[in-house]
């Protein structure tokens, strides 16, 4: 492909972008290992991530990268971290943890305890506002927090305090409305919704997985308003994106699966101004759903993956984005890996040197498919 130096973008989502955690260096690792421990303490702990994530703020932006996120390096999970600490909600040690491909994650979860509402505490919004003033006027500061899609998992609502999903989905609704209101009033202008429960959906498991397709076309109905209710009312300056993964622990995965179950639904009704898609591997099919794409917002091809050190070829990776163009044009294309490098803790199986090269080499190609 040659370079269209008409085609860079100075609004986000970038030409050259990522999903937003990276490893965790070693400096962190062994503080949270103290915390715990009792030998330091969280201030303590905050200190030390203050200086790492000042560190990868710096890297991205010496990278050319243009929408910086804090690595997600004071989480232990993607998503847990945010879930816990919206009222209504808590953290506990189920009695498994989640299958993987090869590989059960930790047995963490979540549980709904009363009635959901906004809380104006979340410790997200102190993290974010230390991210904003890291980046100041070299970039933006991106925000991803998990979809209220991860909620209306089977298992998670308490019919005690919602005896209809309609009730429960409802609040959870206003509580990200509010949410995400608040980030804004902090100066974020970028938002990124981090969503597996569609990869559910899509899944060539998903009746196994919902037991009935009475209970898959309600959820995917249910998934579908979530996402489109709480983009209701939000600023217009305010970029909201999602992301779309299958898994991502310890270099595995949990689904494969196609769009094409959810590509109506996804791509011609939730709305939002970009769309992160795992397109890594042939677990996720071809670029065929993207037919049902008709907004004007941006593709984002997660065509290089975070789940293995060796880089991709680089002429096979423009063969694909010329591929995508059959569907999408190129100038609402972007790129990215297919997901963060640290969705929990422990990372996948790289190194940072390596993942810092996975996001040189997506640079690199950007710059010389949209002159970026």
């Amino acid at each position: 492909m040659t370079t269209q130096t008409t085609l860079s973008r100075t609004k986000a989502p970038f030409r050259a972008d990522h999903v937003g955690s990276f490893l965790r260096p070693e400096s962190i690792k062994k503080a949270r290992k103290e915390l715990a421990e009792g030998s330091i303490t969280k201030e303590a702990l905050r200190e030390i991530e203050n200086v790492e994530i000042t560190r990868i703020v710096d890297k991205q932006i010496a990278l050319g990268y243009k929408g910086i996120t804090d690595g997600e390096f004071r989480r232990s999970y993607w998503h847990f971290d945010f879930l816990e600490n919206l009222l209504g909600f808590e953290g506990y040690l189920a009695a498994q943890g989640k299958q993987f491909h090869n590989v059960v994650t930790s047995a963490h979860s979540v549980r709904n305890i009363g009635k959901i509402a906004f809380n104006p505490e979340h410790p997200f919004f102190a993290d974010y506002a230390f991210l904003a003033e890291a980046v100041g006027d070299r970039a933006v500061a991106k925000v991803s927090i998990p979809s209220p899609n991860q909620l209306i998992r089977l298992g998670f609502r308490n019919e005690e305090f919602y005896p209809t999903l309609e009730e429960y989905a409802a609040d959870l609704q206003q509580a990200y409305r509010d949410t995400i209101l608040h980030f804004y009033s902090l100066g974020n202008r970028y938002i990124q919704i981090d969503d597996t429960f569609w990869g559910d959906l899509c899944s060539d498991k998903a009746l196994e997985i919902f037991g009935s397709q009475e209970t898959y076309d309600e959820l995917k109905r249910v998934a579908t308003e979530n996402v489109k209710n709480i983009q209701i009312g939000l600023p217009e300056d305010l970029v909201v994106t999602t992301h779309i993964c299958r898994g991502n622990f310890r270099s595995s995965y949990s689904q494969e699966g196609a769009y094409e179950p959810v590509a109506k639904e996804l791509f011609g009704e939730t709305g939002f101004d970009g769309f992160f898609l795992e397109y890594d591997t042939d677990r996720a099919g071809g670029f065929e759903p993207l037919r049902y794409y008709k907004g004007d917002g941006q593709i984002i091809l997660g065509l290089i993956t975070s789940k293995t050190p060796e880089l991709e070829d680089i002429a096979e990776v423009k063969a694909r984005i010329a591929e995508a163009t059959k569907y999408v044009p190129l100038e609402q294309l972007c790129l990215s890996p297919q997901c963060g490098f640290a969705s929990t803790e422990e990372g996948n199986n790289l190194t940072e040197e390596q993942q810092w090269a996975k996001l040189a080499l997506v640079k690199q190609i950007a710059d010389e498919v949209w002159g970026d």
